[in-house]
Order: C-alpha cells, then sequence, then structure tokens
C-alpha cells in the first residue's frame, strides 16, 4: 500500500519558527499530518527480518530408470524401442523457492512458514547485513503452517513478541519481507478483520490485513505500531498470484505454542475430546431456549471417547471451555486444541433450559486418522402427501434402522421445493428440538402430530442423521399451509 509523504504548510512551518518549537521527530509513530510514520520501525526491526533460499535437488522423472550404455538392461529396452535415459553426474541443487523469515531468539532460531521449506533439500538464511548461513529445520507443523529453523549464529538481532489478542480492527501493520525476491521490502495497511476462517482450516483464526502481500512475503512478519510481532504472513487471496488487497496472518501467539512443541519434543501434539460439532443460529437458539446465538451445538458424540465419558450428550451446546467463553463454533476446536492430552478441563453446557458442568479428560489428536466410511441412505417408501413443513416421512423398516444404526427415526423421503434448511431426501429425523425440550422421533405418524402443530412462519429444529453424519437444522413452517 502506497503511503502519502505528511504534508505541511507554509504558514504551519512559519509559526514554528516564530514560537520556537522543535519539530515532531521524524521517528514518531504518528506523522505531524495524522499518517504514520515507520521509518524507526524499519530501522529498529529490519536487521532481524531475512530472506530464505530453499533448493532441491532435481527430481528423477518417473517411469524409466537412468542406465549406463554400458549395463545389460540398456541393450534390452533400446530392442523394444525404449530408450531409458543415460545415467549422468549428481545434478547439482536448484534454487526452488524462495520466501521470508525472522530471528526469534539470538542463539540463531528462526521463524517462517512450513510451506516455505516443504521438501527443502537445503535452507539458506540470508541476513540483511548480507551474511549467509545453512539453516537446520528443527521441525514443522502444516496445521498452523510453522516452520522452526537453527543457524549457527550468536548475538543476532530479533523480534519483539506482541500480543495479536490486543490488535483492533482499523489499526496500522506494517509487513517486512521478499516479495518477488526483492530482499527487506516493507509495505503498509490495517487490519481488516480479525479471526478469519480459511476454508479447510479451522485451528488457525488468521488476521485479515490490507498489506500488500506477494510471494515471497511468506513466513516474514506483520508488526503493529510498537514494533512488535503480531502475526506471520502466510496466505494471500488472488485471481491473478498478485496483490489484490486480501492478506492472511497467523497470529504469533498460535506460532509461539507450536515453536515451543517443536523445541521441546520435535513435533505439535493437539487435544481432542471427541465430538462433532456445529455452528448456533438464531433458529437454533431459540429452539434450545438458550437466548441468543452463541456456543458450540454437540451433533455427535465418539462412543466411549473422552466428551462421552464425561457425559456430554447430543443435543448439548458447548458454551465454555477450559475456563473460555465459546462465542462461536469455530472457537471451540481452538480451545481443545492448545490443550495438552492428558489435561482435565471443564465443559459448560447448555441442556434442557440449564448450564451443566462437566469434568472431561482431554485424548490427542490423530492427525492421519483415517475417515469412517459412510453408510448407506435408506431407501425411500412410497410418497405420501407433504406435511405442514413440506417433508414427505415414512417409517423405517427394521433393515433401514439396521442400515443408518439408529433405534429409532423416522426417514425423509421428500422434501418441497419451497423448504429453506439443510434437510434432504434419505436423512433420518432421530428428534425434534422446540422451546429447549426435545421429542424422540418414533413414528412419521408422530412426527406428522408434533408439526402440524408448529404455528405458520414458525420454526422447528431437527436432529437428522445422514450417513455418519449427525448435525442439527432450522426448518420454518410454510405460510401457504
Amino acid at each position: 500500500m502506497r503511503m502519502p509523504s505528511p504534508l505541511r504548510t507554509a504558514a504551519a512551518g512559519a509559526l514554528l519558527l516564530v514560537l520556537n518549537l522543535p519539530l515532531a521527530p521524524a521517528a514518531s509513530a504518528q506523522g505531524r499530518a495524522g499518517l504514520p510514520d515507520f521509518t524507526d520501525l524499519y530501522e529498529r526491526n529490519g536487521p532481524a527480518v531475512v530472506s530464505i533460499d530453499v533448493t532441491q535437488k532435481s527430481r528423477r522423472a518417473r517411469g524409466m530408470p537412468e542406465l549406463s550404455e554400458d549395463d545389460p538392461f540398456y541393450e534390452f529396452f533400446r530392442r523394444f524401442g525404449q530408450v531409458p535415459p543415460r545415467r549422468g553426474p549428481e545434478r547439482e541443487p536448484e534454487p526452488q523457492a524462495v520466501g521470508s523469515g525472522f530471528v526469534i531468539g539470538s542463539d540463531g532460531h528462526v521463524l517462517t512458514n512450513a510451506h516455505v521449506v516443504d521438501g527443502a533439500d537445503e535452507v539458506t538464511v540470508r541476513m540483511s547485513d548480507k551474511r549467509e548461513f545453512k539453516a537446520k529445520v528443527l521441525g514443522t507443523d502444516k496445521r498452523t503452517d510453522i516452520a522452526l529453523l537453527k543457524i549457527e549464529a550468536k548475538d543476532l538481532p530479533k523480534v519483539t513478541i506482541g500480543d495479536p489478542e490486543k490488535l483492533k480492527v482499523g489499526e496500522w501493520v506494517v509487513a517486512i519481507g521478499k516479495p518477488f525476491g526483492l530482499e527487506n521490502t516493507m509495505t503498509a495497511g490495517i487490519v481488516s478483520a480479525k479471526g478469519r476462517d480459511l476454508p479447510q482450516e479451522n485451528l488457525v483464526p488468521f488476521i485479515q490485513t490490507d498489506v500488500a502481500i506477494n510471494p515471497g512475503n511468506s513466513g516474514g512478519p506483520l508488526f503493529n505500531m510498537k514494533g512488535e510481532v503480531v502475526g506471520i504472513n502466510s496466505l494471500i487471496y488472488s485471481r491473478s498470484g498478485g496483490y489484490m488487497g486480501l492478506a492472511f496472518a497467523i497470529p504469533i501467539d498460535v506460532a509461539m505454542n507450536t515453536v515451543s512443541q517443536l523445541k521441546e519434543k520435535g513435533r505439535v501434539t493437539r487435544g481432542r475430546i471427541g465430538v462433532q460439532i456445529q455452528p448456533v443460529t438464531k433458529e437454533d437458539a431459540e429452539a434450545f431456549g438458550l437466548g441468543a446465538p452463541r456456543g458450540a451445538l454437540v451433533n455427535g458424540v465418539e462412543k466411549d471417547g473422552p466428551a462421552a465419558k464425561a457425559g456430554v450428550e447430543v443435543g448439548d451446546i458447548i458454551v465454555r471451555a477450559d475456563g473460555r467463553d465459546v462465542k462461536t463454533s469455530q472457537e471451540l476446536p481452538r480451545i481443545i486444541t492448545a490443550i495438552r492430552p492428558g489435561n482435565k478441563i471443564s465443559l459448560t453446557v447448555w441442556r434442557k433450559n440449564a448450564q451443566k458442568e462437566l469434568t472431561v479428560t482431554v485424548a490427542e489428536m490423530k492427525e492421519d486418522a483415517a475417515a469412517q466410511p459412510r453408510r448407506g441412505q435408506p431407501a425411500p417408501k412410497e410418497k405420501a402427501k407433504p406435511n405442514k413443513m413440506g417433508l414427505v416421512l415414512s417409517d423405517l423398516t427394521d433393515e433401514q434402522r439396521k442400515e443408518a444404526d439408529v433405534k429409532a427415526g423416522v426417514a425423509v423421503d421428500d422434501v418441497a421445493p419451497t423448504v429453506r434448511g439443510n434437510v434432504q431426501p434419505g436423512d433420518v429425523i432421530i428428534a425434534i428440538v422446540r422451546g429447549g425440550a426435545t421429542t424422540e422421533a418414533k413414528s412419521a405418524a408422530q412426527v406428522n402430530d408434533v408439526l402440524s402443530k408448529v404455528e405458520k412462519g414458525a420454526s422447528v429444529t431437527l436432529q437428522l442423521k445422514r450417513g455418519e453424519q449427525q448435525f442439527f437444522s432450522t426448518l420454518r413452517a410454510l405460510n401457504g399451509e
């Protein structure tokens, strides 16, 4: 982001001379015309920002092996029209990627993104004074995209770690890095949003900024105006590959938690309690008698898992975990995964219009756990007339109950086009939730009777099962009925 130079009128300058007042120092965080001055920040922190060059030996193409002409198999392949590549000398490492990083310890610990050093055969760290060091990768964590490097050096300039919790939307922030290979480039902007969730990643509450971030900035620091690192620039949203005003940084507290574990044991362990959750909508909050949308709605509990042993039930809303309020469902995984496996924590759940305190022992998350296969969908029966909610329901057969792995429930055979909500043919209704009360779905006639009493325009929450997944969906009664 290009910053306009502060302006000062001649009249203002003359007034300062008459009054013999000193000018404000150029290194102040706030410029004389109300615009920030980044010169002091750059001079103090620039030396701690490093460039990272990654090299990889050229990978041999898959398929035919490299053979010498003296090898008897060379003639074999040649006769069948397949001339194998000749074995030559070992190829020299070739540059593969460049990125940024920063020194967090004067003894040579350097922080960057995991994707910057992924698959590297050799990592070179270059200081702003042109000194170069071969770096050792002490550990990486792909879930948070953090890598910890070590170079053999002492008394290095290092950054100061800040508190991203104190960041405010609209606050000025600065990035220093190596975009497109241009070392020690500074760009500035503001915090656009906090706690951003990105697709396929719910463990990092990203800081969104409009700081100009481009390829090569990855792994570099994001500074606040005090010169403290509050984040690590990691991602950009772009249709062209370049800057488009949307950049995302990993909060530095998340990164430092990863660093401490990498230093201690070379890997990162995360906690889990064995629940499946979904967001709490306004309609869900009304159905469960919660008052206002907050917390994480439990739609599945792992059999014999930590949560099940602690007494957590499907339909509970977790509103507090380990002493921290759970404002949204996205916050719960971040709280739980940050807890060391084996520790006991308290959970506050909302159940049947009252809060209940539970104690759960956190287990370790297995990163490579295989996903459970989904079962087939129940086969639809002969369709009946849609009910007041626009659903065509039928009783489950014994075979369908076994296939869906439920003791009771009602099959959804068809859904009217006017229905608004996450329900589809093949779903199984497990229960109905209204006003904090849960009614088990035992038959199609019973569910139709309950739904027939829902007032026009009112909503009702259904507990559904779809394959292996259980969840809650809120529907509104059709106005036309």
